[in-house]
């Protein structure tokens, strides 16, 4: 860079005046726009930058180098604005075109979402993805493309279901060794197998193992006490961060650099640290050294270590980069550094939890509203089954009541069908009966004189030839029109004698009943 810089001396001597004025600052600016030296397209924000150093190349250069060009940005930034204020509005969605970037506390929610018209999708991660933007209030710093293997997920499902297979397979192996006498002794098969016993029974993706690893290594250099790091990928913990409302504190551990042991001792792991960072961000640490750790360290351009940096989620597999901290710093500048951050970009937490918050309650209340629209529709439907219920009840009691009624009358009627049979039957057994009694005789000596008492009290008295048979007295009973019973026997009292089918042929005379008898009727029907 400083020889860069070298080299375009004379054309700042010659451009002092403004960067139009001269062809060289021209050329000035086009060395400044390259990707070899600072990695900015925008020629407007690379004038308003060179302007804000007061067209000092060198100074310009090492700022940007060092990551401290922050301050004098907030220049840069209206001078960027007023020759090209579409480019600035891009980065801030409530900014107008017309009246020039947003105020410094004017980053909302939105800023989760934003991304720059003109960035590459995620198939296109390069080096071009990374576009730097101000670093002060209100404004994000830098917008990073995450590597394709970083955040898809068929690679880590096809991870999961090998390692788990090679899991079982393993574990079958080990076991028939095992039968065979072959056990795992101690040296190399012993700490393998102690590994193993290590391993979670399913397998993780492999930032999650990457992640878990590094916690594991780091507590065993460090101790325990240290940022509570997730043991998720990158991509899991940024969701969780995302979801908790929290910036994501992310750690780069290089075990090499010289710096790296009293960093974590001194710094990351004192009290003071760790409680901030537990308490306002959410931790993912990676090792250099690994996948996820590696491709990190170059989405971030990191060349200095020890190396921390504060994001958060933007859109389409990136992240905004709020704040990064290079090389060794003490604990009281490292908590300096991300309480800045805590407070120019706060309110955009704010901002999403209050939206998230007003989200839950509108969707709680849409819930309310949908069970209570369920439990009054299920009402209604209950009524109306019931009331249809209720119908088709009506309709079997009508219907079974029309059918008892005809069965009743249908009964009614063959009662009474019955009863003019029986009653017929009845009449014609009279008149056969009367028909066969002969003609009642006066008084006299051979006449023989009976009475007949009936069970509802009725008498009646006739006369007899005492030639006459029993079987007369019952034709002479069967006749009478009051009396109805067909199975009966004529019995007489003293002595008691029941006149029955064996004593029909009797004359009177012989029977014992003349000249005078005295006979009760005693039914026999059911």
């Amino acid at each position: 860079l400083l020889e860069v810089s070298a080299q375009l001396r004379p054309a700042l001597r010659l451009g002092r005046g403004g960067p139009w004025r001269n062809p060289l600052p021209v050329i000035m600016i086009n060395w400044f726009t390259s990707r070899q030296l600072t990695r900015l397209h925008h020629t407007s924000l690379c004038a308003a930058i060179l302007e804000a150093y007061g067209w000092d190349v060198d100074a310009a250069v090492s700022s940007m180098a060092d990551g401290e060009f922050a301050d004098r940005f907030s220049v840069a930034a209206d001078a960027a604005a007023s020759s090209d204020a579409a480019f600035v509005s891009q980065w801030n969605p409530t900014t107008d075109a017309d009246s020039g970037p947003s105020s410094r506390n004017d980053f909302s929610r939105e800023h989760w979402h934003a991304q720059p018209s003109g960035s590459q999708g995620l198939g296109n991660a390069t080096e071009r993805d990374e576009t730097v933007i101000p670093a002060s209030s209100g404004l994000v710093w830098k917008i990073v493309a995450l590597p394709l293997s970083m955040v898809r997920g068929s690679y880590d499902l096809m991870y999961g279901a090998v390692g788990l297979g090679m899991w079982i397979a393993g574990g079958i192996l080990s076991q028939s060794l095992g039968m065979l006498g072959w056990a795992a002794g101690d040296g190399l098969a012993g700490v393998r197998a102690r590994d193993q016993a290590a391993t979670p029974l399913l397998a993780v993706s492999a930032g999650a193992a990457e992640a878990l690893s590094f916690v594991r290594n780091f507590e065993r250099e460090y101790g325990e006490y240290h940022p509570a790091f997730q043991t998720f990928s990158f991509v899991d913990t940024l969701r969780l961060a995302k979801d908790e409302f929290k910036f994501l504190f992310l750690y780069l551990h290089s075990p090499d650099h010289e710096n790296t042991p009293i960093f974590c001792e001194q710094t990351l792991c004192s009290d003071l640290v760790v409680q901030f960072v537990n308490e306002h961000f959410v931790s993912w640490g990676g090792n250099v050294r690994a996948t996820e750790g590696f491709k990190m360290s170059n989405s971030l351009k990191a060349s200095t270590f020890p190396f921390c940096a504060v994001v958060m989620p933007s859109s389409n597999q990136r992240i905004a980069l709020l704040q990064q901290v290079e090389g060794p710093r003490s604990a009281e500048e490292l908590v300096t550094s991300l309480q800045k951050v805590v407070d120019e970009h706060g309110t955009v937490l704010v901002a999403a939890r209050i939206v998230e918050e007003e989200r839950r309650v509108s969707r709680h209340l849409r819930e309310e509203q949908d069970a209570a629209y369920q439990a009054a529709l299920q009402a209604d439907q209950e009524r109306e089954h019931q009331r249809q219920e209720e119908e088709e009840r009506k309709a079997r009691d009508a219907a079974e009541a029309g059918r008892r009624q005809k069965e009743e009358e249908e009964a009614a009627r063959q009662a009474a069908r019955d009863a003019a049979e029986k009653e017929a039957a009845l009449e014609r057994r009279r008149q056969e009966k009367a028909k066969a009694l002969e003609r009642e005789p006066e008084k006299g000596p051979d006449v023989t004189e009976v009475l007949v008492r009936f069970p509802n009290g009725e008498r009646k008295e006739r006369r007899f030839h005492c030639t006459a048979t029993i079987s007369s007295v019952y034709d002479y009973v069967g006749s009478l029109h009051f009396f109805d019973a067909v199975r009966y026997k004529l019995v007489s009292n003293f002595p008691r004698v029941v006149y029955g089918p064996d004593k029909l042929g009797l004359s009177l005379k012989d029977a014992g009943l003349h000249p005078r008898a005295s006979l009760y009727v005693q039914v026999e029907d059911a």
